[in-house]
């Protein structure tokens, strides 16, 4: 078991925000964001590797997550607060600015900090999730032509619904979700189109045998800790992240496409999700920008393959920032 560290409970942007950290308060902060359904634990491999690098890691249970705060305003959950609750994190710890580090949905919040908050960015990497540029069309409208109603996020989008699927039984919900990577990118790509729409929920709904068939990722003591932390919350605070889909693309039709700081992109080969294919000319919205693989890898990567993400963070992070 990886020793996680005590939070610490700061105030930002108007919410309480749940923070770990490690390392020397003087190294170069490196602020770690999770997706969903996880939390500031997600980075328990991380935080000790940086720590020991030399970095000061840092890591929060965001907005409607853990031990943070969960308004009840769908609209508290757009682009423009999540970024905000960032930047009101380093305002709390006294830090100018910050390496980014996001995955899955926190790999979509990082990657607008440098358009909405260009001064408190030092760099970013983005874990499965690339810098994704302002779709042509309202990205739900586009999800439910090309995927339908069951789709994940579609489906999110109905008020309550996925919220007590999830919540029903929380431990299902977890064996579900987190198993490693259950077959090859090129494997998934071969089945029928009406088994790749991406109908997580209805599926979860009919099976407990697991999304994709791969192996249990979590020992007994990780999954008691997310499903005890989820049955505490709930999952309505992560799905409203969800909900904003529409309301932030409406709102970023001026904002310059292009991230001026220097990035990190890491791939995995078989995340079905969010596929390397994904960052396919992300140079051209981050000049700066390196790539890097990770084989048989599927969506969970930074509790999936723990080392070989710290190899390739810690490497660049040296690199470029010390």
């Amino acid at each position: 078991m990886v020793s996680f560290p005590t939070p610490t409970m700061i105030k930002t942007n108007g919410i309480d925000m749940a923070v770990y950290e490690a390392g020397p308060k003087d190294g170069v902060p490196v602020v770690m964001c999770h997706g969903f359904p996880e939390l500031a634990y997600s980075w328990r491999h991380q935080i000790p590797a940086l720590a020991a690098a030399g970095f000061r890691a840092i890591a929060p249970d965001q907005r409607g997550y853990g031990l943070s705060s969960r308004p009840s305003a769908v609209t508290d959950y757009d682009m423009e607060h999540l970024t905000g609750d960032l930047a009101g994190l380093l305002d709390a710890l006294n830090l100018k600015d910050a390496i980014f580090c996001g995955h899955d949905w926190g790999g979509l919040v990082v990657w607008q900090m440098p358009l909405f908050h260009p001064k408190r960015v030092r760099g970013v990497i983005g874990v499965n999730t690339p810098f994704l540029p302002r779709a042509p069309v309202d990205p739900i409208l586009a999800m439910r032509t090309m995927f339908g109603e069951d789709m994940y996020i579609v489906y999110f989008q109905k008020p309550g619904a996925a919220d007590a699927v999830l919540a029903k039984d929380v431990g299902k919900s977890f064996r579900f979700f987190m198993r490693k990577s259950g077959m090859k990118a090129s494997e998934y790509a071969k089945l029928p189109a009406e088994q790749r729409n991406l109908a997580l929920v209805k599926a979860l709904e009919a099976d407990e045998g697991g999304w994709g068939g791969g192996q249990p990722l979590l020992n007994d003591e990780e999954m008691k800790f997310f499903v005890d932390t989820f049955t505490k919350t709930g999952f309505t605070g992560g799905i409203n992240w969800y909900r904003n889909f529409s309301r932030n693309w409406e709102r970023s039709g001026t904002m310059e496409q292009k991230v001026h700081v220097p990035g990190l992109m890491v791939m995995a080969e078989d995340d079905v999700v969010l596929s390397p294919a994904m960052a396919d000319g992300m140079e051209m919205y981050v000049p700066d920008l390196e790539k890097a693989l990770i084989k048989d890898c599927g969506h969970w990567t930074q509790q999936e393959h723990p080392d070989e993400l710290n190899k390739i963070m810690i490497d660049w992070l040296k690199r470029r920032f010390t």
